[in-house]
């Protein structure tokens, strides 16, 4: 008997998925656990494979197209049977549930329209050439008065000139940069000249949820900014020698994360969570990296950092960083978060504020890790600075909180020994 396999729910954001690739074609026979397609959700593509056994007879979505969870994937059943009475009741569901009300007032409404994809469209607007000059309907050239007035005063032929305003009228920076010689009109230059070129890319999953998701903090959570300098001269100097000592490749990243796991052990208000009703306090510490991927941003979290050695922390980051590129990240892997890091400090950005990353009630921005003129016992000193900033949900955490915190953080990083006991390597 025909049975439909819907599009599952592969996330707890998700409300839709995206068929990237199918792996199996109609008409082929499908058993429990085999691979049937390739599905891109919010948060990653993920595999998904099948429940059920039986021939494939019908796909219900094409190939990067979307499908709403638990709307019609494929049905599946015996070679050769009817499956058009699965779809009309499906379709029938549908109709009730978009129905009006018997009592309800009509109103008129457009049709959906299918959303138009354009790669590298161009747009080319009307220009003036040599050969060709742009016109108005009575044959008269287009040319602004001003444009005209210059041109006669530089003795310039208009004929020449192409015009980069509206429908090919030429205006006064077509005669200000009018070079004999150079700037004739012709077709090829004065088309290149004036194209309007763009990309229009659909939106993924993954981007529609980090819009959703950051527009809904930004907008429902009332943030204020903490920022501090930290001097990373003790860092620096203890990450050389580890990483000489033990043949080890600990990053700067690997430190700040055991910093902050250890301060928020310390500062468990900023270790905390605002869910409408009730503050939930986490005495817990699972630390969210912001991994920047093609499509957008993912956030895989390092559970019980506090616990974790520096090279338990870099092995581990480093995976997620590798398979959040790849696209095999599940769900268990980004889930759960009490705290969340985000470091631009590897792409030269000195200092920014990040939007915080729900349900947690604080994000910390890092920057880079600069050299700068410092005074040290009374000398100018070269030393190595870097700024966070703290994001927080003023609902949970206060500013006090939030700088003791900092404080707390900056005794450990400039200070690296404090948090370095045996075994924390």
């Amino acid at each position: 008997m025909a049975e439909i396999v819907r599009m599952p729910k592969m996330s707890d954001t998700m409300t839709e998925g995206v068929v990237a690739k199918w792996h199996k074609k109609i008409g082929e026979k499908i058993k429990t656990g085999e691979l049937v397609a390739e599905i891109e959700t919010d948060k990653a593509t993920m595999e998904f494979e099948s429940f059920q056994e039986g021939v494939l007879l019908y796909r219900g979505v094409e190939e990067g197209k979307a499908a709403p969870v638990d709307g019609i994937l494929a049905i599946l059943g015996s070679e050769g049977e009817d499956f058009n009475k699965l779809l009309e009741a499906e379709k029938s569901k549908v109709a009730e549930v978009v129905a009006p009300a018997p009592n309800a007032t009509p109103t008129s409404v457009a049709p959906a329209k299918e959303p138009s994809v354009t790669s590298s469209s161009t747009v080319v607007t009307t220009v003036a050439t040599a050969s060709n000059p742009v016109a108005s309907s009575d044959g008269r050239m287009k040319v602004s008065p001003l444009a005209k007035k210059l041109a006669a005063e530089k003795g310039i032929n208009l004929n020449t000139v192409a015009g980069s305003g509206l429908e090919g009228r030429i205006v006064k920076r077509d005669i200000d940069w009018y070079k004999p010689g150079s700037f004739v009109a012709s077709s090829a230059t004065s088309n290149a000249l004036t194209q309007v070129k763009f990309d229009d890319t659909p939106v993924s999953q993954m981007r529609k949820t980090i819009a959703k998701r950051l527009s809904e903090s930004m907008f429902t959570a009332p943030h204020f900014y903490l920022t501090m300098s930290i001097n990373m001269d003790a860092i620096v100097n203890t990450r050389g020698r580890i990483n000489e000592a033990y043949g080890l490749k600990i990053s700067f990243n690997d430190f700040v994360v055991k910093a902050v796991a250890m301060s928020l052990k310390q500062h468990p208000k900023v270790n905390s969570s605002w869910l409408g009703e009730t503050i939930r306090t986490n005495h817990h510490v699972n630390v969210g990296i912001a991994v920047a991927v093609d499509e957008g941003l993912l956030v895989p979290v390092v559970r019980y950092a506090d616990g974790k050695t520096l090279s338990q922390i870099n092995a581990e980051v480093k995976d997620y960083a590798k398979r959040a590129k790849d696209k095999k990240l599940q769900p268990a892997d980004w889930e759960g978060n009490t705290f969340t890091i985000s470091n631009l400090g590897m792409y030269g950005i000195e200092e920014f504020t990040a939007i915080i990353n729900p349900p947690d009630a604080c994000i910390l921005a890092v920057g880079g890790i600069l050299e700068k003129a410092v005074v040290k016992n009374g000398e100018l000193q070269v030393g190595h600075e870097m700024k966070v900033t703290l994001s927080c949900d003023h609902r949970v955490v206060d500013g006090a909180t939030g700088a003791s915190f900092l404080n707390t953080l900056k005794t450990f990083l400039e200070e690296p020994l404090l948090m370095l006991g045996q075994g924390n390597i």
